[in-house]
Parts: structure tokens; sequence; C-alpha cells
């Protein structure tokens, strides 16, 4: 799916209505938001401020779409986090 972002690489509220869960880092709260390599890049500097709770899910799926959309993920934090998820 395509989302129009006006060319701003920001998503506006209808954008992110119309997104399916999976897209997000953190799909209960719709937080996180990686439809593409620039979001995931996002996810990744803005981690520090996931709530505690979430973090490992977050950090397992920034790996997930990283993978998807070819990022390499550089935070030593995330995937330390990563490593938690599941466990």
């Amino acid at each position: 799916m395509k989302y129009d972002n006006h060319t701003s690489g920001r998503l506006h509220a209808d954008d992110r209505r119309k997104m399916r869960a999976t897209d997000f880092g953190i799909p209960e709260t719709r937080e996180f938001p990686m439809i593409d390599a620039p979001h995931v890049r996002a996810a990744e500097a803005y981690f520090r401020y996931a709530p505690e709770k979430s973090k490992a899910l977050l950090a397992h799926r920034i790996l997930i779409k990283a993978r998807k959309y070819g990022v390499r993920i550089r935070s030593e934090e995330i995937l330390a986090w990563a490593a938690k998820y599941g466990k």
C-alpha cells in the first residue's frame, strides 16, 4: 500500500488510519510506523523514547522491518533489547 505523505516524509492522520497494525513497531498503540526505510531509521532514532515495557517488541520489529527495507541497524541498545524478545 502506498501512502500519500505529501512529500514531507510525515504521515498524516488519514494515512495512519489506513495502515495495518503490522506497519507499526508497537501495534497496540499504533506507534513507530515503519512503512519504508526512512521510517525504520526514524524508529531507530526515537527508540529511546519508547515505553520500557514495549522496548523488546519494538526492537524485534525494527530488526524485521530493517531487513525488509535494507536498513542496517547500528544501535547496540536495539540489538540488546531484540535479544530479550520472547524470553
